[in-house]
This record gives structure tokens, sequence and C-alpha cells, in this order.
């Protein structure tokens, strides 16, 4: 890093400060006005922060250490401006209708108020222990790899960089609500798209060439039968990434994280109208398609580079773990002015990511928790409580951050685990419940208990066995078992099972569940479901609904699915 890197990252801070100074002057009065921006954003604003809320650390990291391990076997996360356009199209309707704030407040309308308090516990502790604090660790290491400081007045500077860079965020978060979170992200999804666009071209330009990546990534097999890294259909007998449990259980995963999280889905609700949600999440789409060129790409570039002895500066490039790679690729080959440029993308995706997650948080306690039993908190006092569960939510995932720190060599699989059990029993009680009347307040009650249970025993299994075959002195969990004669039915559902067929397997249970319970339980009230299921909208819904969007509004969606089709057509 030299002066004029630093000028360009100043500059950067003067234009985010800038921005947060108006939105500071803006006058938020209500509850509605902090969480929700007044439910007055537009399209651009909404697609723009559902990209950049979405693209935190974890794919600065993992994602791109993924690319350097594993492939393109990720790619199928990332690839999913698919299923956003499902929750343009088939969800922000209902959603729009109901005029709820929160998603558990959703729940509380089509089931019972049970249901809400469930999703909103689960919700809290998963945001905290896991999308908190792994994108504050991943974040600090990062910037102690681009940086390249080992130290600073004495202290770890991954904690100074981490510490900061939530510290920061939490201001303006604090400060602005959800409109800093809509309106800086303008200012950052721009900076990060162009910062990483550098980064593939430059990359490319060192290892030789598009074609000589993937001739060195298709090198380089990955299982016993024959799939090389630039694969992204693997034989369904590779233990990891099997064809069918990818898409099995990328699309569950998927469909609870774009559809159903609060995180995700708070962006929409925010819309002015129902057209300006719907083109936000197209917009939001197209832009959902750029990751796997811009992280994962360059993690398979920085492996090729490493294969084929790319001299760089006069040395040879190397990585010092996978998960090092776009960081490395950063410190590089990036020209001075260049490099203070994607600095600054990185910092405004981690920004971006940490500013939505807090204040999605902060809104579920407020609105979920507090309200509920303060009905009659005015919204000034809604207003400041927001706030300060704003900075609880901040301490919290500080708190957690040793911990993450401790695990952080598995830390991108942690993540896919938990969200791997926590979305089947949320997913089964949003897809039944809106798309028929049938499912009770009962029904969806219990299949999100249910989901919440068997997803704690999968994990717990895992701990379990894991730390049993790790105290007897093995590395290989299966080893271990099959010496020691473990060959139970409980070991093989919850441990040995592939965790994508898992995750599918949970889904159907629990839609098996909340119809089973709905059969002997008392059904939901017409008044009740009127105009949040499929079957119950009125005419006068469906006339709304169809005069929100025109010809273009299908033109970009099919676009969309286009791009998709070809990118699973060229990568297969």
């Amino acid at each position: 890093m030299v002066l004029l890197d630093w000028i360009v990252i100043a500059l950067f801070g003067l234009a985010l400060i800038g921005i947060i100074l108006w939105v500071f002057k803006q006058k938020e009065e209500t509850s509605g006005d902090y969480f929700l921006a007044g439910r007055d954003a537009t399209w651009l604003a909404i697609g723009a922060s559902i990209f950049a809320s979405n693209i935190g650390s974890e794919h600065l990291i993992g994602l791109a250490g993924a690319g350097a391990s594993s492939g393109m076997a990720m790619a199928h996360w990332e690839i999913q401006g698919w299923m956003i356009l499902i929750l343009g199209w088939v969800f922000v309707p209902f959603y729009s209708r109901s005029m709820v704030t929160t998603m558990p407040e959703f729940l509380e309308r089509r089931y019972n108020p049970e249901s809400r308090t469930i999703l909103s516990m689960i919700s809290l502790v998963s945001y905290v222990l896991t999308k908190v604090a792994v994108t504050v660790y991943a974040g600090g290491l990062v910037f102690k790899e681009v940086f390249g400081i080992e130290t600073m007045w004495g202290i770890d500077f991954f904690w100074i960089s981490a510490i900061g860079l939530v510290l920061l965020t939490a201001i303006y978060t604090v400060i602005g609500g959800m409109k800093s979170v809509l309106y800086t992200s303008i200012l950052q999804t721009p900076i990060l798209l162009l910062g990483s666009i550098i980064i593939v071209v430059l990359g490319l330009r060192a290892v030789g060439g598009w074609d000589e990546m993937l001739a060195a990534t298709s090198a380089k097999t990955v299982n016993a039968y024959g799939d090389t890294m630039s694969n992204l259909i693997r034989s369904n007998r590779d233990p990891n990434f099997p064809w069918l449990g990818v898409l099995i259980g990328s699309s569950v995963i998927g469909f609870w994280y774009w559809c159903t999280d609060q995180f995700i889905v708070q962006r929409v609700l925010s819309g002015k109208n129902e057209t300006e949600a719907r083109r936000g999440a197209i917009f939001g789409a197209y832009l959902k398609l750029t990751p796997v060129f811009l992280f994962l790409i360059p993690g398979m570039i920085a492996f090729a580079m490493v294969q084929k002895g790319v001299i760089i500066n006069g040395e040879p490039f190397t990585l010092s773990s996978s998960d090092a790679a776009f960081p490395t690729l950063v410190n590089k080959l990036l020209p001075a002015g260049l490099k203070g440029l994607v600095v600054c993308g990185i910092l405004a995706a981690l920004m971006s990511s940490l500013a939505s997650l807090f204040n999605s948080s902060a809104m579920l306690f407020t609105i979920d928790f507090y309200k509920k039993y303060r009905p009659e908190a005015s919204e000034l006092k809604l207003l400041h409580v927001g706030r300060i569960a704003t900075v609880v939510v901040v301490v919290l995932g500080m708190l957690w951050i040793p911990i993450m720190k401790s695990i952080g060599s598995v830390l991108y699989t942690y993540l896919q685990d938990v969200q791997s059990v926590l979305a089947p029993g949320i997913a089964a009680a949003f897809l039944l419940g809106i798309l028929s009347r049938r499912p009770t307040p009962k029904g969806g009650m219990w299949g999100m208990i249910v989901g919440f249970i068997i997803g704690i025993m999968r994990l717990g299994a895992k701990v379990y066995y894991s730390t049993t075959a790790t105290g007897a002195g093995y590395t290989d969990v299966k080893l271990w078992a099959a010496e020691k004669g473990v060959n139970n039915l409980f070991y093989y559902l919850f441990y040995d099972t592939n965790w994508l067929f898992f995750s599918g397997g949970m889904l159907v249970f629990c839609m098996l569940v909340i119809m089973i319970v709905s059969r002997y339980t008392a059904p939901a009230t017409k008044l009740q479901l009127q105009g949040i299921t499929l079957s119950s909208a009125s005419a006068a819904d469906k006339a709304a609904t169809r005069a929100s969007w025109n010809k273009w509004d299908i033109i970009h969606s099919a676009i969309i699915l286009t791009i998709t089709v070809a990118f699973y057509i060229y990568f297969w």
C-alpha cells in the first residue's frame, strides 16, 4: 500500500460520510422509517442492496477459497438469480398485500403467534452466531492479508481491523437505519463490481488467458470418478458434491435464504410499491449472476497461477492457504491506486453485509419481541429500542469472534452446515403456507419445531462423532466408525448421510409433518387467509398484481433464466 492507495481509500471514506450525513438529516419519525426506509425505496436501491447485503467476506474469502480448492463446486449457490426471480414474481405480491414488516410477523398472520416467536428466535440466534461472527472474522483475515500487517501497537492486526470494521459499520447503521444501508449500497456496489472485474482481468492476463486457466483446473481431478475442478456437475457418488444432492440442497437453502429470510426480504419490503419491489428483485437477480465470475473464478485463477509457477515481481506466486486466494491476488497483482480501489470494494462488501445484518436483527427484536409485549410503545420509543438492539447485536457478534477464530479452518463448511439444517423447516412452512390454504396454524408451527429439532440433532451428531474420533487419535471419522463398529441408524442418518441429501430429506419430512398435523387440527379462518395464500387472493388483488408488471419485466426475467441455463451447459 502506497500513498496513492490511501488517497483513494480516503476519497471513498469521504463519499461514504457524505451519504450518511445526508441520511441523518432525513427525519426518521417511525420504526417504519428506520427499518424499511419509509417503504419508499426504488428498484435501483433495492436491487443494489440485495446484492451488496448478500456479498460479504464469506464470498471474498470463502467463495474464492472454494474456487482455489474445489473449483466450480460452489457455483450452484452463486448462480441463483433465478431464485430471486421467485421472490419477486411469486412472493412479493403476498408480502406486499400483508403489509408486514418482518417475516416472523408474516408467519403470525398465516399461522399463529407461536410460529412468529419460533422463527424470530431461530433467526436471531443464527444471525449472531453465524452471519455476524463469520463476516467479522473473515473481514479481519482479509485486511490482515491485504495490508500485510501482523501487529500494530503490539496488538494482532486481525483484531484491530475486525473491531474497527464492526464499529465503523455500526455507527452508520445505528444513525441511519435502513436508509443508510440502501443508499450506501448504491455507492458500494459499483465499486465492488469494478474492483473484482479488475482482479479477474489482471489474473487472467497473468495466467495466460481463460483457456490456460481452464486447462490448469481441468487437469486437477477432485474425486475418484474422473471429475475435475472445472466440472459443475459431478458424479452422484462424489462424497461432497453429488450432482443430484447439490441441485436439491442448494435449492432448499436458496429458497429459504432468498425468499423467506428477513436479511434479504427486508430489502423488497422497503419498496414504495409492488412494481418497484419486483423490479428491484429482477435487478438483484442480474447482479447475482456475477459472483461466480467475480469471486469464485479468481480462486481458480489463483490455483492455476500456482500450478503454472507464474512469476509476479520476480517471485513465484504462492498461496498460504486456499482461503487466502482473493486477498493474495489483490496484494500481488494490483498496481498503486487500483489496489486502493479494490480495498474500497472489499470494505464496501464487508460493511454493506454487516449493516444489513445489524438492521435486520434489530428489526426482528424490536418488532417481534419488544413491540409484541409492549404494544403501547410509541414510535419514538421503538426507534430508540431499534438503535439499542443494533448495538447489542454488534457486541454479541464481537464476543463470538474468538470462538469463530478458533475454528477458522472450517469456517465456510460450518456456515453451510448450519444453513443446510436451518433452512428446511422454515422453507416448508412458507412454501406450503402460501401455495395452499390447507396447512393449519398448528401444522405450520410443528413443521418448524420438528425441523429445528432435527437440525440441532444433526449438528450435535457432527460435533459428537468428530470430537470422539479426534479424542481417540483419528483424523477420519468414517475410519474410526468402521474400526470401532459404529454402524447404527442414528450414525448413518445424522452423520454419514451427505449433507445435501439430508437437507432435501428434511424438507420433505417437514412438509409431511405440516400436512399430517394439519389433518387433525383446526384450520385457519377465511379472514386470516385472505390475500396471503394463492387460492385466497381476490380478483382485485390479482388485478393489482397484473397491473404492476409489463413486458419488459418478463423480457429481463427471461434473459436471466437464459444466462443461467447457458452457464450450466458451458460448465457441465
